[in-house]
């Protein structure tokens, strides 16, 4: 089926406009360039907001996974009365192992028993040791990483061996690097435990987690005959994943609440409730920088409005006489309007390539892994085009409205 005269005379017409839009352009190169820089901006801080958003919530997820955000502990609270009874009910293996036989959901557990010993550095300083008496599976629910040496096993715990793990920087500080600390003995309450192995924590937690520079692990059997009690301080869970971190949660305070004294508090925490506010506040922070975007390139097409405004005023006698040769309205409104629309998408698309290209590019030559997203480019285009045509629109009309009889006699008198 062939086209009607009529929607071929349009895009005829249509064409012409947008070729004459062109060569406008063209012929005023640098004062669109100059016009475009605010869309320019607007678009790359627009497209860079979004990446440090995607950049940030993802460094934050990847911290608190590294901590375990799977992880789950349970500690002793005290007495909700203390008049009630004078006796403490304390956490004790049983309890543990008691959640690991009844709630299905438990991947791996550790008791964790907390002891301060007094020691003398090399220098002759005294310091304060935290000493943690924990399972062999406190590596794998904390996800420490092993530096040197191995990490405490079954027969550790079972012949109540004097094996001790310490931090990187209590390793290099006493004995030099991590390396040179294996082998060695520290002291603790003067029984000489020999160090098999150097640890640190997989990701920084900047102080938020039980594990300090001067820290040592041993055996949990050890610590028991240290302590001379069979209470523990807390209950390290691994559950299956994040999703099940509530679910698993709930049945070990249920499972708590039947093995102790109603008066007894016990604190079941997670690290979800960190994730969403940590998550939360990404997208909060982020939100405010948008907004901070948008505001540029609303800047940004004001601009384009003032100096097309300028540019009408100046093409006043052009008007004219291209109302004398017959245009109509509509289509002065329309070549003004594809006018300003090209400087916003020049604009636009330009600061695309840079908000696109500078962290594609920082990625390759760098170990920052920034998170680009090519959505937020193409939102960035579609808003930069609707910016220039909301505020293009004003000159737009105010060129169409011009009286071409009034316009040519304007501009011959201002020549005269």
């Amino acid at each position: 089926m062939s086209e009607s005269p009529t929607l071929v005379k349009e895009r005829r017409i249509f064409g012409d406009i947008f070729h004459l839009a062109i060569d406008t352009f063209r012929a005023n190169r640098a004062r669109f360039f100059l016009t475009s820089l605010g869309t320019v901006m607007g678009t790359v801080s627009l497209i860079w907001v979004v990446t440090i958003s995607l950049t940030g919530e993802s460094y934050v997820v990847a911290a608190i996974q590294n901590i375990g955000a799977n992880l789950i502990w349970v500690e002793y609270s005290g007495l909700a009365d203390p008049e009630v009874g004078a006796k403490n009910d304390f956490l004790t293996i049983d309890d543990m192992e008691a959640l690991q036989q009844q709630i299905p959901g438990i991947v791996a557990a550790t008791p964790v028993v907390n002891l301060h010993f007094p020691y003398a550095t090399r220098g002759g300083a005294e310091i304060t040791l935290l000493v943690l008496g924990v399972n062999p599976s406190y590596q794998q629910i904390r996800r420490l990483r092993l530096l040197s040496g191995r990490f405490l096993d079954e027969q550790d715990d079972r012949l109540v061996s004097k094996a001790a793990l310490v931090t990187e920087r209590f390793a290099v500080s006493q004995f030099g690097s991590v390396d040179e600390a294996l082998g060695k003995d520290v002291t603790l309450s003067g029984i000489p435990f020999q160090i098999i192995g150097t640890f640190s924590e997989g990701f920084n937690t900047y102080g938020q987690s039980e594990i300090v520079d001067n820290t040592v692990l041993i055996p949990y059997q050890v610590a028991r005959f240290l302590t001379g009690s069979d209470a523990i301080n807390q209950i390290y869970i691994s559950a299956p994943d994040i999703a099940s971190v509530p679910d698993v949660s709930q049945e070990i305070r249920r499972v708590i609440r039947l093995r102790h004294r109603p008066e007894a508090v016990y604190e079941v925490g997670n690290l979800t409730q960190v994730l969403s506010v940590a998550r939360t506040t990404v997208k909060a922070i982020s939100l405010l920088l948008l907004l901070f975007s948008l505001v540029t390139l609303l800047v940004g097409g004001m601009g384009i409005m003032n100096i097309m405004l300028a540019t009408v005023t100046s093409r006043t006698r052009e008007i004219g006489i291209m109302k004398a040769l017959g245009a109509t309205s509509g289509q002065i409104r329309l070549q003004f309007l594809l006018e300003s629309t090209l400087i916003s998408i020049g604009g636009g698309l330009a600061g695309t390539i840079l908000g696109i290209g500078l962290p594609l590019a920082i990625a390759a030559y760098s170990n920052l892994k920034l998170q680009t997203s090519w959505i937020s480019a193409v939102v960035a285009l579609i808003v930069s085009g609707a910016i220039g045509i909301a505020f293009g629109t004003v000159p737009a009309v105010r060129a169409a409205r011009f009286d071409p009889v009034e316009s040519l006699k304007a501009e011959q008198g201002g020549i005269g």
